[in-house]
């Protein structure tokens, strides 16, 4: 058995396991996503029931051992750490979709320290009330998570020909095309751009890249990136299904 002490990490969500436990998916910096047992977490006693709130940022102990192939995890200690405050509304909804996204897209125990800097930087701007710049923070937060999974392609050139994109022409993301031009989408985007995050998308603060080249401008790239996202995840997320019911009443 191997033990973890002081890990920082993202409660992304936690379910039941017996009468008294539950078993809770977490986002560690050093050890990416993990799910790990918390024995007791459900007594009305337990001090787990104020830390285990989707968002939540904590600092956790736990051990682990192999058994058949598989890990199993279990929480020894957990405690808030000086994270940002719970989002609220649209942010909060927001921030719940990013977590389903980690959960099917991440596998476990893979160390992905470039998305969970990534993650933290965007809670903390949702837990700030985004407002008209929410739409750019979560297409960046998708292009990060798409990139450092490798199944971003490269965005300088059209991904068929390997032809080089021009700053002027138009071009769009489709599954499996990549990127290609596409003069007559609504929803391309002119090549200097595409330029422009590829160059954010390798820098060290690209989170923040991504977000300064979309601005306030970033709604031709969703239906891109969800398309994109869906074809790895074979569907719709239930947060997706969700807030399109929310927006309908």
């Amino acid at each position: 058995m191997q033990r973890a002490s002081g890990h920082q990490a993202f409660v992304l969500h936690h379910y039941p396991y017996s009468e008294s436990s539950a078993i809770v998916e977490l986002l560690t910096r050093e050890r990416g996503r993990i799910s790990a047992i918390a024995k007791g977490a459900k007594k009305p006693t337990s001090n787990f029931r104020a830390v285990l709130l989707p968002l939540q940022a904590v600092r956790v102990d736990y051990s682990f051992v192999e058994n058949e192939g598989a890990e199993i995890c279990s929480i020894r200690a957990i405690e808030r750490s000086s994270g940002p405050a719970m989002p609220s509304g649209d942010a909060l909804l927001a921030g719940l979709y990013l977590n389903e996204l980690l959960m099917r897209m991440l596998v476990r125990a893979e160390p992905q320290a470039a998305i969970f800097d990534a993650f933290a930087a965007t809670v903390r701007v949702l837990a700030s009330d985004p407002g008209p710049i929410l739409e750019a923070l979560l297409r960046s937060f998708e292009l990060v998570l798409l990139r450092q999974l490798g199944m971003l392609p490269d965005l300088s050139v059209q991904t068929l020909s390997q032809t080089p994109i021009e700053e002027r022409r138009r071009y769009a993301l489709v599954p499996e095309v990549g990127l290609h031009e596409a003069p007559a989408d609504g929803r391309a985007l002119p090549g200097s751009q595409w330029l422009a995050l590829q160059q954010a998308l390798a820098s060290e603060q690209a989170l923040a890249g991504c977000m300064r080249i979309l601005g306030e401008n970033a709604t031709g790239l969703k239906q891109q990136l969800r398309a994109a996202l869906a074809h790895y995840l074979g569907g719709e997320l239930q947060t997706q299904r969700l807030m399109r019911g929310l927006r309908a009443l």
